[in-house]
């Protein structure tokens, strides 16, 4: 689950982690009675989305704004919160589509000295936190990682004991922090690691983390995710999601309990389970084809969610074929075979439909769906199934 960066400072405000002053404006009159409280010479004012680069991304009804501006008096932020509000900003992370600016974050000037990037993930060959720093703050990590990715120095952690000062220590001798800004750096960063932890973190990422010129440690900018299968422990943290900063078909999967992801290729996969479905994308993909999407109807899926994962799959204007593949373990193939059927009825296919069977009660299912008088493209095996659905699609 994402959250907008002013929630994400405002969790680490919480918890003692050093963030600048702002105020939220959903309106340009917010905006410059926003300015007018923070009572400085300057602000920054940043729209709110989920998606990074939006200090470089730009509007689609004005090319000329962008989702980061500073600004030097409360007209300038009521002025600038006009152009992004209701705007849809266009980046890097959320390009060609962009999304809808519903608010603004009206955020106190900075006596910037240096910048630098600092994350926390999960590592998972480790089987535990890693933290992430890197003297190349307020760049595209991802680019510094692939090019020069000794520029990234990393300090794992125990999860229960917590990073430690000599690590801290470590990092900032490393990084040419002196003084105190060492300090500084150890408050922070410790608390940074704590609320990861608690907060069943799946990322946290501070870019840019900024030194300022009296040598204080501050977070210019915020990132956070949390596991959505940690959610029911954070019921404070569930509150934070938006559902209108998703993708609407997977918020639609969600609650039907399917694992779905939109992508950008023009074929639908119904699979069960999930190493399965990537193996089927993977399949795809070698045989010339582009997933649609990523879709995990799970062992135990009933005619109601199959049904409602063709309705899914179908509503996706790129669609032009469909792939069924299921492995009957826990889920019968016959079941399958009667949901297909069913989905049929109600839904209608309007694309080519290729089915792969394989596991229990295959033979009846494969039966059923050869006397059902419905066209489907049966499938024998994976590869099979692969190669015919990315002929139907082409």
């Amino acid at each position: 689950m994402k959250i907008h960066e002013f929630q994400a400072k405002e969790i680490l405000r919480k918890a003692g982690v050093a963030v600048p002053r702002s105020v939220v404006a959903r309106s340009p009159a917010d905006a410059e009675a926003a300015f007018k409280s923070l009572a400085g010479p300057i602000a920054v004012v940043k729209a709110q989305i989920h998606a990074g680069g939006r200090g470089k991304g730009t509007t689609k009804e004005n090319p000329d704004q962008r989702g980061v501006q500073l600004v030097k008096s409360a007209a300038d932020a009521g002025k600038v919160a006009r152009n992004l509000l209701e705007k849809t900003l266009v980046t890097i992370q959320n390009a060609p589509d962009g999304n809808v600016v519903h608010q603004v974050l009206v955020e106190e000037g900075c006596d910037i000295a240096r910048e630098l990037y600092l994350g926390i993930v999960v590592d998972r060959a480790e089987s535990k936190p890693v933290l992430m720093m890197s003297s190349e703050g307020g760049v595209e990590i991802e680019k510094v990682a692939e090019e020069t990715p000794e520029l990234i120095l990393k300090e794992w952690f125990d999860p229960d004991a917590g990073i430690q000062s000599y690590q801290i220590r470590k990092l900032c001798a490393k990084l040419g922090i002196k003084g105190k800004t060492v300090a500084s750096a150890d408050k922070f960063i410790k608390g940074l690691c704590r609320v990861f932890v608690s907060s069943d973190c799946s990322l946290a990422e501070i870019n840019p983390l900024v030194i300022t010129g009296s040598g204080d440690v501050i977070a210019l900018d915020a990132k956070m995710t949390f596991d959505d299968n940690a959610m029911f422990r954070h019921k404070d943290l569930a509150e934070l999601r938006d559902i209108g900063e998703e993708e609407p078909s997977e918020v639609r999967a969600g609650a039907a309990g399917l694992s779905y992801v939109k992508l950008d290729g023009n074929i639908g996969c119904l699979v069960n389970g999930a190493g399965l479905a990537m193996s089927t994308m993977d399949l795809i993909k070698l045989h010339g084809g582009e997933p649609a999407n990523f879709l995990d109807v799970g062992g135990g899926a009933n005619v109601d969610q199959v049904t409602e994962a063709f309705r899914i799959l179908l509503s996706d204007k790129n669609v032009k074929a469909v792939l069924v593949n299921i492995f009957g373990g826990i889920m019968r193939c016959t079941t399958i075979a009667n949901a297909i059927l069913e989905a049929y009825k109600q839904v209608g296919f309007n694309v080519p439909l290729v089915v792969r069977l394989e596991g229990t009660e295959v033979e009846q299912g494969r039966k059923i769906l050869a006397e059902s008088g419905v066209n489907i493209i049966a499938a024998d095996g994976l590869t099979d199934g692969a190669k015919k659905v990315v002929a139907a699609a082409g």
